[in-house]
C-alpha cells in the first residue's frame, strides 16, 4: 500500500465504512490512520526509543 496515494488511502477508507457512518467517525479514523502513518516513519529514520527508556520517562510522570 505504500505506492498508493494519500487520496487512495482516504477515499479506500471511506468506501469501506457503513453507509451511515458520521463525520466524526470518518475524521477519528482518519485521525488514527495519520497518526499511525506518522509512528511507521519515525521508525523508518530510526526516531525511537527503547522499552527501557519509555518506562523511565513513565516513572518520571508519576
Amino acid at each position: 500500500m505504500s505506492d498508493t496515494t494519500v487520496k487512495d488511502k482516504i477515499l479506500k477508507v471511506v468506501e469501506e465504512m457503513s453507509p451511515d457512518v458520521t463525520f466524526e467517525e470518518v475524521m477519528e479514523r482518519l485521525y488514527f490512520l495519520y497518526k499511525v502513518e506518522q509512528g511507521l516513519k519515525q521508525i523508518e529514520t530510526g526516531d525511537i526509543i527503547s522499552h527501557t527508556e519509555a518506562k523511565k520517562r513513565i516513572k518520571k510522570w508519576q
